[in-house]
């Protein structure tokens, strides 16, 4: 049984803030998990590299979905999914295609305004609310803003921009706010204190420690795709030295033992 809407919820509600390492597929999944990941989310850039499509809203929704279905069945903490900007534009679309995701056993969905203007998305968070109600079914929706991540505006505007829409993004329904690339402290301080929701950062050069965080009234801390892109990193010069040397020793001396690998899908 996966965690339930009600307990992803109140996981935004703690005193200590939520940490994400989001997960690209069902065993980073399942790692994250065994590793004590109260609930999983899922990297939308990691999760179209490991299935050979490039990030930004050209991933086909029947594997979006898959891939969620694949992660739902290994683990029993809530499930959130990142759909992008919902894969379509067209808010009843967008809910429909959330509601495959709650039919998997999502409970949670991350989802984008990037650079379409700001009443998109809010109609498509009302899309999605209205679907769920009338199904009833829960689903926890954190509306991510990337006014600082994309630069959608000057730097001098950018708070007040911020703030503009975690306005209509709560009024439209969402349940979080995650502005991404915001690291300035000030500035996390009037998010927080300026939208009644709980606000989601995102793991960044320069961004204080979760604790720090906490203080500051932050919710929720996402590791991104940054776990993915470290482990790229690693993988290539992995390969990359036993191309060159075709010694053993360059893809065996720190990985990790087969057993323990195998007994995390063992039940």
């Amino acid at each position: 049984m996966h965690g339930s809407a009600q307990t992803f919820r109140s996981l935004h509600q703690q005193p200590t803030v939520l940490r994400l390492p989001n997960a690209w597929d069902a065993g980073s999944a399942r790692l994250f998990e065994s590793l004590g990941a109260t609930a999983i989310a899922t990297t939308s850039a990691g999760v179209a590299w490991s299935q050979g499509y490039a990030d930004g809203r050209v991933f086909p929704v029947e594997l979006a979905v898959n891939v969620a279905a694949s992660v739902a069945r290994v683990i029993t903490v809530p499930l959130s999914v990142d759909i992008e900007n919902g894969y379509s534009d067209d808010p009843l679309t967008v809910a429909d295609n959330v509601r495959r995701m709650l039919d998997i056993g999502a409970v949670g969905i991350n989802i984008e305004d990037g650079a379409d203007v700001p009443e998109l998305l809010a109609r498509k968070i009302e899309a999605i609310k209205n679907m769920a109600a009338r199904n009833g079914l829960e689903v926890f929706i954190n509306a991510r803003t990337d006014v600082y991540l994309a630069s959608l505006v000057a730097e001098e505007h950018r708070l007040e921009e911020t703030l503009k829409r975690g306005q209509l993004y709560r009024q439209a329904g969402a349940d979080g706010l995650f502005v991404a690339a915001l690291v300035d402290v000030e500035q996390i301080s009037a998010v927080v204190a300026g939208i009644d929701l709980p606000i989601n950062l995102l793991a960044r050069q320069g961004l204080p420690a979760a604790d720090a965080l906490a203080q500051l009234g932050v919710r929720r801390l996402s590791a991104g795709s940054s776990i993915t892109q470290t482990l790229w990193d690693h993988a290539r010069q992995l390969a990359q030295d036993f191309l060159a040397e075709g010694r053993s020793e360059a893809v065996t001396e720190t990985s990790l033992a087969y057993p323990q690998i195998q007994a995390l899908f063992v039940r």
